[in-house]
């Protein structure tokens, strides 16, 4: 689960981490009073949501229209009526990064922070899990400021790493370290010490808060040798969350694909992609195979989803219902391997939810394990137009060609 800044700021804070003051507002009105309650005269007008690149995104008209609101979604101001008029164009619009993809996210919340005295250095500091060797791994790097990921293409050199021990955290021979790696030491001892009380406190917060991702980007240090957060992101382990119930707290549905947050109510697992192709699987396993098995053969997939392995007609209706609400998918693939959820039920659930919502693109269904000789009986004696698949590779040449066919015969349509 991922929070906002102005949350992961708080967070900071709480491990005794050094951060400038600041106040969230959701309207025009409530930003002339973060302003004023600030005191102080230069402030940073921040758009609030879940992807980065914001100070180089594109505000957009929220109404559709794909008018430019506001270049930039990180602006600095120094009166409260330049305050007003930032959050006034930020709130309610849309902001598009190349984190966000072309529909970008709805500004709901504005961060107004006091300004950073002179930066004279802009570091990287973060902490994600190492999946390779099963510990959190510190990396940090003297290039603050730009995406990590753009760093560790280009210059990875510049990129130092120290695992963190799960129950010890991070070592204080570590911290040090890394920071004099950081050229922390030509600024004096006290700056030396306070980047590396930096990382050891993010180490902790990562352990104690259950967290999968912790990074301050920028970390600066000052003209005068203090070491500051000015920007994090904080992810949260979902799994966790039962134990965190104040982080659970800070859930924005609106940062989400409102598909992903329906699927999460019916304890559907489902990741929105950018195919063509709709995918309903019972299985992780299968869900990954059908995926790359539709990319071998040249399409992408719309989506991954699982219904588990205890699907009901039920379950299987709504999983439709989710994968149509994507104007992209032109046709839907349904590639089921029954165990305990039986392909009678699989089968009843589909032509239920193909009635339901109207299904007009094409739907190719493979079915096979427990009862599917009566699953695909139940399809072959529907009056539904529904092709049969016999395997993978089958199913999945059915559902490219099906997808193509379909759109040839809407561009055909479309030039009559």
């Amino acid at each position: 689960m991922k929070i906002h800044e102005y949350q992961a700021q708080s967070l900071l804070a709480q491990f005794g981490i050094p951060v400038l003051p600041g106040e969230v507002a959701t309207s025009a009105a409530e930003a002339r009073t973060a302003y004023e309650k600030l005191g102080c005269e230069k402030v940073v007008v921040k758009c609030q949501i879940h992807a980065g690149g914001r100070g180089k995104g594109t505000i957009i008209d929220s109404a559709g229209t794909g008018n430019e609101v506001l270049k930039g979604g990180v602006h600095l101001a120094a009166t409260a009526d330049e305050v007003v008029k930032l959050a006034g164009k930020m709130l309610g619009n849309v902001l598009v990064t190349h984190q966000t993809g072309p529909d970008g996210q709805p500004v709901g919340k504005v961060f107004i922070c006091q300004a950073a005295p002179r930066i004279d250095t802009e570091l990287y500091v973060g902490l994600a899990i190492d999946r390779q060797a099963g510990v959190p791994v510190l990396m940090a790097s003297s290039e603050g400021g730009v995406e990590i990921e753009q760093v560790a293409k280009e210059t990875p050199e510049k990129i130092f790493k120290e695992q963190v021990d799960p129950a010890l955290g991070l070592a204080a021979f570590q911290a040090r370290r890394l920071a004099y790696r950081l050229g922390l030491g030509k600024y004096g001892k006290e700056t030396h010490a306070q980047g590396a009380d930096v990382m050891v406190k993010l180490a902790r917060l990562l352990l104690e808060c259950d967290a999968s991702l912790a990074e301050i980007n920028p970390l600066v240090v000052t003209s005068g040798g203090d070491v500051i957060a000015l920007d994090a992101k904080v992810s949260f382990d979902d799994n966790s969350l039962f134990r965190h119930p104040d982080f659970a707290a800070w859930h924005d549905p609106s940062m989400e694909d409102p598909r992903e947050t329906a699927a999460r109510k019916l304890r559907l697992s489902y990741v929105g992609l950018d195919g063509e192709i709709g995918c309903l699987v019972n299985g992780a396993g299968l869900a990954m195979a059908t995926m790359d098995i539709i990319k071998h053969y040249g399409s992408e997939p719309a989506n991954f989803l699982d219904v588990g392995g205890s699907a009901t007609r039920e379950m299987v209706t709504e999983a439709f219902k989710i994968i149509m609400a994507d104007r992209r998918v032109r046709a839907i693939l349904v590639n089921i391997f029954a165990g305990i959820a039986q392909c009678d039920t699989i089968a009843e659930g589909v032509l239920s939810a193909v009635r339901e919502v109207d299904l007009q693109d094409p739907l190719v269904v493979r079915l096979e394990g427990t009862r599917s000789k009566e699953g695909r009986a139940i399809l072959d004696a529907s009056d539904l137009k529904i092709i049969s698949a016999s395997s993978m590779d089958d199913a999945a040449k059915k559902v490219i060609a099906a997808a193509q066919a379909g759109q040839d015969r809407k561009e055909k349509g479309g030039s009559a």
